[in-house]
Parts: C-alpha cells; structure tokens; sequence
C-alpha cells in the first residue's frame, strides 16, 4: 500500500492499482511523495511507477477548444468588481505594476527629453531608496527628511558646479589634467574627492544642526546614503546628457547604465561613511574636529583614488573595499563609542 503526501498533507493509503487510476485522472501528480509500506523514507509516485514497471497516460480532458471552454471565461478574464473593490488594497499589485511600469510611463510622458534621464534617474533613486531602507532603517529615519536631504544634495551639487567655475579653484581642478600621476592622484584626491564628499556631506551637518535629538550613526549613514544618492544620480544625469552622448554607442550604453547604477551606489556608500563619522563627532564633541576630519578625508581618499583606477582591478578592489569599511564601521559601532567614552 501507498501512502500520498502533499502539502503536510496525507492521502491514502492506496494500492497500485488505485495510484495509477488517479494518476490518469490527474488527481496525484507524478511529483508528489509517497511512502511504501515496510520502506523507510519518502520518494516520489514517479519512482514507484518505475520501479514497478507501471506505465502511465495522463487523460486528457476533452480537446483543447472544450477544456478553455469547462475553464470559464472568469479564469481568464476576473470579473471588473473584483478588480475594482480590490484594485488599491492590494500592496503587491501596485508596487509591481509602479516598478516594472514606471519607465515606460516617465518615457512616454515626458518626450524623450532631458526630462526623461532625470526621470529615469529619479526611478533608480526610489529603488536605491528602498532597499537602503530596508538595510539601515532605525526609529529615527524619517521619510520627509529623506526627501528633503536627496534633493539638498542635488541642490548642493548645483552649488558645486559654481564653484567650480571660479578662477582659483579652477585652477586646482587641472591638477587632474597633469601629465605626473603625483600630481594627478593628488588632485582627484585633495580637489574632486574633498569637493564632492563636502557637499554630499552638507545636507547631514545641516541636518546633525537641527535635530531635536541625538542622532545615532546608523540613522546619519542612511541619511548619507540618500544624499549621495542624490548626488550621484544627478551627476549622472550631467555626464548621459554630456560626455557620455559623445562616446561609441557600446561605451555609451555601459556608461549610461553605470551612471544610473553602481555609480551612485558609490557615491552612496562614501556619503554613508561621512555620515557615520559626523554622527559620532556630534556624540563625542570632545573629539569633534577629529572625527569631520576623517568625515570627509576617508570618503575623499576612496572617492579619489577610484577616479585615478577608474575600472581596472585597483579600482575595482577599492570599490568592494569601501563597502567592506562601511560594514565594518557599523559593526564596531559599539565597540567605538565605548573607546570614545572611556578615552
């Protein structure tokens, strides 16, 4: 005798003869398990119709025409009151259809213009979003403030591209034009990565300023994850409609894709580690100076010494290293603030 299981679920016990009637009518499937009696364990009716020798044909129910026609016509097409009494209520419906449908949406309606990368840009921003939510979030992480510092940052950015257009530090920013890689490396360093990672920054000192309470560094490296997201998407959007117009159509589309990507997940994961340190030096006053240092100096370091390597295995290393520190911060966070208290 066989015993079926399906589901945590027991049917039976049936004989041969019974199991392969039923798997004619459909009614057990050659996948279920099943057990034997005197046989230890569970292996499927499939097996035993093998070893047995047992050769079965599945019926059909009819032709293919009648058995759409016994289905009904309200499997394929649900009845529109069902669809509109449970159209909003249901959560997974709405994000699937906002996240697969979104583009074509923002394309469309926003006629393959500037508009439309900066669209684009803002969809792969709520994703990032989401998921640094779903990572770092903690009590005091608020979605106003979410928004606000994303586009703080964007704001900042604009205030960077002023900046930059200043004769004297203009004149810093062809140190990366220099043919000494002494120079250059010096450049992307201590005049983009310090330019960049400060301003991504700015938007959390604002932020840090105004809190009603203490901050906690997970809630400021979720926070510095936002603004460098932020940051980084608009560059990108800087770069597609710019510079990355004016490359081969293969390189284009790798850049283009990269801008929206991995790049300002970089961007992310600098601003993060910023905020971990300003967190601190507003929980630890006594070392503040220190800690807006290393703030700004770590995140400047990785940010400038990527520009240098850009793709090749240096570069790449230094980007799995930055994730790594960022981890690694968080991990010791406790074991910190308890060497900063007894210091």
């Amino acid at each position: 005798m066989i015993t079926i299981h399906r589901n945590n679920q027991t049917f039976g016990p049936y004989s041969l003869e019974h199991l392969k009637k039923y798997v004619e009518e459909g009614k057990i499937l050659f996948k279920d398990q099943a057990s034997q009696s005197m046989q230890i364990g569970l292996i499927t009716v499939e097996q035993i119709l093998k070893q047995r020798q047992i050769r079965v044909k599945i019926q059909n129910k009819g032709s293919i025409f009648s058995q759409i026609k016994a289905l009904g016509k309200e499997l394929i097409i649900p009845k529109f009151e069902f669809i509109k009494q449970d159209l909003f209520r249901d959560k997974k419906l709405i994000y699937l259809a906002a996240i697969g449908l979104a583009p074509a949406f923002l394309i469309r309606f926003t006629f393959s213009s500037y508009l439309t990368f900066y669209a684009i840009a803002l969809y792969f921003s709520v994703i990032w979003a989401i998921f640094f939510f779903y990572l770092f979030k903690t009590r005091q992480v608020e979605t106003l403030k979410t928004i606000v510092i994303f586009f703080l940052s964007q704001a900042s950015a604009l205030l960077l591209i002023w900046v930059q257009k200043l004769p004297l530090i203009g004149s810093f920013y062809s140190l990366i034009e220099s043919n000494s890689f002494i120079v250059k490396y010096f450049g992307f360093v201590f005049v983009i990565g310090v330019f960049e990672e400060l301003t991504k920054a700015l938007p959390l000192f604002l932020l840090i300023k105004n809190a009603k309470e203490p901050i906690i560094p997970q809630t400021l490296v979720f926070y510095g994850l936002m603004s460098g997201i932020g940051f980084g998407v608009f560059e990108g959007v800087l770069y597609q409609t710019s510079l990355n117009s004016t490359l081969a159509y293969n390189e284009a589309f790798f850049m283009n894709i990269a801008r929206l990507t991995s790049l300002p997940f970089l961007h992310a994961i600098w601003c993060g580690i910023a905020g971990y340190f300003i967190a601190f030096a507003n929980l630890y006053p006594l070392f503040r100076k220190g800690l807006h240092l290393l703030a700004i100096l770590i995140p400047a370091i990785l940010h400038g010494s990527y520009d240098v390597f850009g793709w090749s295995i240096i570069g790449l290393t230094l980007t799995i290293l930055s994730v790594l520190l960022l981890v690694f911060y968080l991990k010791r966070s406790g074991d910190y603030q308890s060497k900063l208290i007894n210091i």
